[in-house]
């Protein structure tokens, strides 16, 4: 389960950190993109019981759950 935690956990920074670039770029796809991805990440921890506390800052979390609204 380490390996598990340690894999969604990378992807959840790497998704945050590309959506994140994406917004500075003005890249409206790869935004809506990367936030469906670190959303579906988030969703797949808590069915595994995963607890993601800390893992994304609430700001990019709002602007994830706006892009895919």
């Amino acid at each position: 389960m380490a390996e598990f935690v340690t894999a969604l956990r990378g992807g959840v920074e790497d998704a945050q950190r590309e959506l994140r670039r994406a917004e500075l770029d003005g890249r409206d796809y790869d935004a809506h993109r990367h936030s469906a991805r670190l959303l579906d990440l988030l969703d797949r921890a808590a069915a595994s019981g995963i607890d993601t506390t800390g893992w994304v800052a609430r700001t990019v979390l709002m602007v994830a759950c706006g892009h895919c609204a």
